[in-house]
């Protein structure tokens, strides 16, 4: 065949391309979506039109995205490396978030103020993926120990699911984790997962699993934990000199011994009761290594260790991958009731909201969810009285829309609803949606290499940029 008839077919078959665009039309879909193509709602050719196939490839624009970031990188310099109260006189607040408190609870803020200044206050962050390796709560916690004072990473699970750089957390292989929010998992027979919805065991099984006249026929289990500062955490983190050991259920003996490199610490046998405990262990200084060995033929349950200073903040970091938010009422209240009460937490941050932005079809969808969402916090109210309450909305989420990534299109419904709910029930609420910029400004954060390719996640230097934006929103609103 001839070049010249294969150029006129190419040509040809691009030009009828090009005329059916001209049919095309946008399509309203449930869930407040418009696409592009032929048919209606329930059967759907998706095909562009010939606006968005001369508009493709173009720029994505978000000045809003672009000023928020501009506004960090240029008036706080290196934020990873402040030690002291950052000037704020120097930083135009004009693009800020800020956020947002309750008119039917008033003192909120000034409360919020006292208890960080009190000298101790320990801070719950719950949340979802985006808090994983201590993201975000690392950052907040080392600012805030920064003003107020205090050290330690606070809570970690004792068997890692993934890489986390706040403390060094070695164990022995046969350690197990079971989480409330993992739907993988079959829930534990009492639903006692305790105040981090989490536990670690050394057996496969449980004391409800086993009949008590058959315990002297099991073996005897060794089981080691190995802490370490980490060298990568901030500088505040690597100090702690009280080491909390949560665990409950205990139905049979347990012998601990702790040791550091300098030899054994101390020899004892955990409480047998099946009540929540905590073996505590105080240093004078922070030690290079402690080794906690563990020996017994059932495993209790381990609610985590807590890695504390003397005063001043404490902050636990709580991710749970996959959640959105509604899984503390499912959790038996005894051992959260009884943490809560050694523990004292004084202020609740909530992070959800992401995993629910994919699948939610309507408005009515997100009101739903909204009220569930409210239900379980007032759960967490329940079990620890008089907490406040500050909740963080998701960030922007880009799905393709004909031929580009924008913005779901009920996020920005849902950021609303959160905020009236937050509101209403006297709860503070900041909106990451709104402080990263808005709509699409998750493309423009892509673009920047804040964001990660699944348009969803924060980069590392992403991750400063959103906490150092919640930090300073919040200080503004404490300082004197």
């Amino acid at each position: 065949m001839k070049p010249l008839k294969i150029s006129l077919f190419v040509f040809s078959v691009l030009g009828a391309l090009l005329l059916v665009t001209l049919l095309s039309r946008s399509v309203e879909l449930p869930g407040m979506r418009k696409e592009q193509g032929f048919g209606t709602e329930k059967l759907l050719i998706k095909y562009p039109t010939i606006d968005a196939f001369l508009d493709a490839g173009k720029k994505i624009e978000n000045l809003k995205a672009d000023s928020v970031i501009m506004l960090l990188d240029t008036g706080v310099p290196e934020p990873l490396l402040a030690k002291s109260i950052p000037d704020f006189s120097k930083i135009d607040t004009l693009n800020l978030e800020r956020i947002s408190y309750p008119s039917n609870n008033p003192q909120l803020k000034s409360e919020i103020a006292g208890l960080l200044s009190s000298g101790r206050c320990r801070i719950l962050h719950y949340g979802d993926s985006q808090l994983e390796g201590d993201r975000i709560s690392g950052y907040l916690r080392n600012r805030l120990q920064s003003v107020y004072g205090g050290s330690g990473p606070g809570f970690l699970p004792i068997r890692q699911v993934y890489h986390q750089m706040a403390a060094e957390i070695i164990v022995s292989d046969h350690w197990l984790r079971y989480a409330a929010f993992d739907p993988t998992q079959a829930k534990t027979h009492d639903k006692n997962y305790g105040l981090y919805a989490s536990l670690s065991r050394f057996t496969a099984f449980d004391h409800y699993q086993v009949d008590s006249v058959m315990y002297d026929s099991l073996a005897w289990v060794k089981a080691e934990i190995i802490i370490r500062p980490s060298k990568s955490a901030y500088g505040n983190l690597r100090r702690f000199n009280k080491i909390g050991l949560h665990y409950g259920n205990a139905a049979y003996p347990v012998k601990i011994t702790v040791s550091t490199g300098q030899g054994p610490v101390t020899e004892n046998r955990l409480i047998a009761d099946k009540a929540y405990h905590c073996f505590e262990i105080l240093t004078n200084t922070t030690p290079d290594e402690i080794k906690i060995e563990l020996e017994s033929r059932v495993s209790p349950d381990f609610y985590g260790i807590t890695l504390d200073g003397n005063s001043g903040i404490s902050l636990d970091n709580i991710a749970m991958r996959g959640a959105s938010g509604t899984v503390f009422n499912s959790i038996n209240p005894q051992s959260f009731r009884a943490m809560a009460a050694r523990l004292n937490p004084e202020i609740v941050i909530f992070q959800y909201g992401g995993n629910t932005v994919p699948y939610v079809k309507d408005s009515a969808a997100i009101d739903n969810y909204a009220r569930y969402l409210s239900g379980n916090i007032k759960w967490v109210l329940r079990q620890i009285p008089g907490a406040k309450v500050i909740f963080i909305g998701p960030s922007d989420m880009s799905t393709m829309m004909n031929g580009s990534m924008a913005t779901y299109p009920l996020l920005p419904y849902l950021d609303r609803q959160l905020k009236n709910t937050c509101l209403s029930n006297g709860w503070a609420y900041w909106s990451m949606y709104e402080a990263m910029g808005g709509e699409n400004s998750m493309a423009y954060w892509v673009e920047q290499g804040l964001a990660a390719n699944d348009y969803t996640h924060f980069s590392p230097k992403g991750t400063r940029i959103i906490s150092e934006l919640f930090f300073t929103a919040f200080y503004l609103d404490l300082k004197k």
